[in-house]
């Protein structure tokens, strides 16, 4: 069962890039709960930039050596446009969850832990893209005394599981 799982969450990737953070939180959100936000983007993660100057006209740009030597290589300027349309093979997915509404990393912890899995389990029924799920007000202290009780656990559970099966439906 173990392998199983890791090969569901192996199918999702991570997004680490700002500027795909920034370009999907731009959207609407796909789907809202008292806590969550649910975003999405058709697309895939954009690329880093490759470490490419502008230099001389001839193509040929000076790059100090790996190896720290003064000598100079040749490196052929490439275009650094990453707005090329690219087709969505995947998942992507990132994590919001602000120290400000998760004091604790304890419970910043469990809840991206909820999140993975209620994505793992509903990826087969969701677009390709990028999906970015956000806490957006925190649990209430009164009723989760504990950072990491299995209370909270359980409404994180249910809260995120219903907020996809809501993108599913959404995206049908």
């Amino acid at each position: 069962r173990s392998s199983r799982r890791s090969k569901r969450h192996a199918m999702i990737g991570r997004i680490v890039r700002p500027a795909d953070f920034e370009r999907v939180l731009a959207t609407t959100p796909r789907s809202r709960s008292a806590h969550f936000a649910v975003h999405h983007v058709a697309g895939s993660p954009s690329r880093a930039r490759s470490a490419v100057a502008t230099g001389p006209s001839e193509g040929v740009v000076p790059v100090l050596s790996p190896e720290l030597s003064t000598g100079l290589h040749q490196n052929r300027l490439e275009s650094v446009d990453e707005s090329k349309p690219t087709p969505v093979l995947g998942h992507w997915l990132g994590l919001v969850v602000p120290k400000r509404h998760a004091k604790r990393a304890v419970t910043r912890n469990l809840i991206k832990r909820q999140i993975r899995t209620a994505m793992a389990s509903h990826a087969g029924n969701l677009p390709g893209g990028l999906w970015v799920v956000r806490l957006k007000q925190p649990f209430d202290r009164k009723q989760f005394v504990s950072p990491a009780s299995d209370q909270l656990q359980q409404a994180a559970h249910a809260e995120v599981a219903q907020l996809f099966a809501r993108a599913v439906s959404a995206s049908a």
